[in-house]
């Protein structure tokens, strides 16, 4: 059976990795929050084609704002961690990131009254030791793992390689492992997961990247961020060409794109596969 995983990380616009330069997160409390309004208008278009998707919800958002938790979990979604902090895991002590961790899974559950076992680090920057905490401290599913070879942040974990072929693992501890996808094209590995690169892809061509893991895999899985169906969201000065295209491209387009891309397959929460018989 094909499985079609469906998941948005709810973090606002200028909580961004590629914005931290011009941004500090000593400032996050004076930024304007645009990250209600975008999530609900996920959430409309997810009642309008009743599919349900897993929302990893970062813990700063859910204290800011509990109200969006309890009606994301309300509507029928899954919820589950994007940490507290937002910070890269690889540049957190082992300390740090326990408590990070703890406290995201803390807080969502006493919002949404029931438990909280998925977790997605931000910009999949999850290590091997990061894999043990989650598992120790009550996660049951990780979906940070995104194997590209194009990209100059990502972390890929060892106890992950079992799972670069099926794009579903274990660790040794028991963890399930869901891979953000890619399109493997030689020694290449192309990223197909959402985010960025499927603003910048023809909807056409993304369609078909799709069908072809799924021909491949059988599971596919699907990210994106609310802040990118947002082009009316603040620009922000002084970045680099780069961080621009990564940040700003294709954001006009987006809310269309992903309206088809759910229309288009049977989507559910990523803990439809941890749960499926024989995960």
């Amino acid at each position: 059976m094909r499985r079609c995983l469906l998941s948005f990380d709810v973090e606002d616009w200028f909580q961004v990795e590629n914005l931290r330069g011009a941004i500090p997160r000593e400032s996050w409390d004076d930024c304007e929050l645009r990250v209600i309004q975008n999530t609900a208008r996920i959430l409309d278009l997810l009642d309008c084609f009743g599919r349900k998707a897993t929302f990893f919800v970062l813990g700063w958002v859910a204290h800011k704002v509990p109200g969006l938790v309890k009606e994301i979990a309300k509507r029928g979604h899954e919820v589950a961690s994007h940490g507290y902090s937002h910070e890269l895991v690889y540049r957190q002590s082992e300390e740090a990131f326990r408590e990070d961790v703890r406290r995201a899974k803390w807080l969502l559950e006493d919002l949404i009254g029931d438990s909280v076992v998925g977790y997605r680090a931000p910009s999949f920057s999850l290590t091997d030791r990061g894999l043990r905490i989650l598992w120790e401290e009550g996660y049951r599913y990780d979906s940070s793992v995104f194997p590209s070879s194009l990209h100059d942040r990502y972390f890929r974990p060892r106890e992950v390689e079992s799972a670069l072929h099926s794009g579903v693992g274990r660790t040794h501890d028991g963890l399930v492992e869901i891979l953000v996808p890619t399109l493997d094209v030689g020694p290449l590995r192309i990223p197909w997961g959402g985010g960025g690169y499927f603003r910048a892809v023809p909807y056409g061509v993304y369609r078909w990247g799709v069908n072809r893991i799924l021909g491949q895999r059988g599971v596919f899985l699907f990210y994106l961020h609310p802040w990118e169906i947002d082009a009316e969201q603040p620009r922000v000065r002084g970045l680099s060409w780069s961080l621009r295209q990564r940040h700003y491209l294709g954001l006009a387009n987006t809310y269309g794109k992903v309206a088809r891309l759910i229309a288009d397959y049977p989507w559910e929460p990523v803990s439809a596969v941890v749960s499926a018989p024989g995960a």
